[in-house]
């Protein structure tokens, strides 16, 4: 049984009843709010351990509050927005935010990004091994290993690993990758991104053309599970 306790902020009556449904017959605790404001202070109050947030509040913009709520909030913050825009989606993810959904949404795919944001809350604190499937990146040692093969990888390939590993679960935008990686001025070289993510890929996938670890978002940026 979950003990999660899981805040909506979204002004669209239906949606809510919908979410607290949903959220409920899956054992999690529900908290509402309509307005960015009195989302604001239920956060405050109750310290969910996630906050499914709207973009297009009433009060104020969803952008706004996100980041309002990252200067003391950290656990996980999942958009679910009717906004779809490329930009928005990028935004949002710059500023915080776990994970995206737009709407409509199908409650199984919420639900799944639900139990991943909330893995991520658990693994706040980095173990110095991180391991998924097949793979196994030692974060103090700086090496990944494949099936308990050691994978030789350049210092930059590394980097960029065990950034997406550190993050599991969270889309990565190319901009932020690019800035970590490579330093600011590189932001909008995405296509040398893609190079280094190809060279990932057929160094760590069973299938680089069908890869289940290092996941591309169109257009947005990547995910590692």
């Amino acid at each position: 049984m979950n003990n999660a306790e899981i805040l909506v902020i979204d002004d669209e009556p239906q949606i809510r009843k919908l979410l607290k449904i949903t959220l409920e017959s899956n054992d999690y605790k529900v908290v509402l709010a309509e307005t960015g404001t009195e989302g604001v202070h239920l956060v405050a109050n109750h310290t969910p351990n996630l906050v499914i947030l709207d973009l297009g509040l009433p009060d104020k913009s969803g952008h706004l509050i996100l980041k309002d709520l990252r200067e003391w909030y950290d656990k996980s913050i999942i958009i679910l927005s009717v906004q779809d825009s490329e930009a928005d989606i990028i935004k949002a993810l710059d500023n915080g935010a776990t994970d995206y959904l737009t709407k409509p949404f199908r409650t199984g795919e919420l639900l799944a990004r639900i139990r991943a944001s909330l893995r991520i809350n658990q693994n706040t604190d980095l173990q110095p091994i991180i391991s998924t499937g097949e793979l196994e990146i030692d974060l103090s040692s700086r090496t990944v290993s494949r099936n308990n093969i050691p994978v030789k990888l350049t210092a930059t390939e590394y980097n960029l690993v065990a950034l997406l590993a550190k993050n599991q679960g969270r889309v990565l935008t190319h901009q932020f990758l690019l800035k970590e990686i490579w330093g600011f001025g590189s932001q909008n070289e995405t296509q040398y991104l893609r190079v280094f993510i190809a060279q990932l890929r057929k160094k760590l996938e069973e299938n680089p053309n069908s890869p289940v670890h290092i996941i591309t978002e169109s257009g947005v940026g990547y995910r590692f599970v």
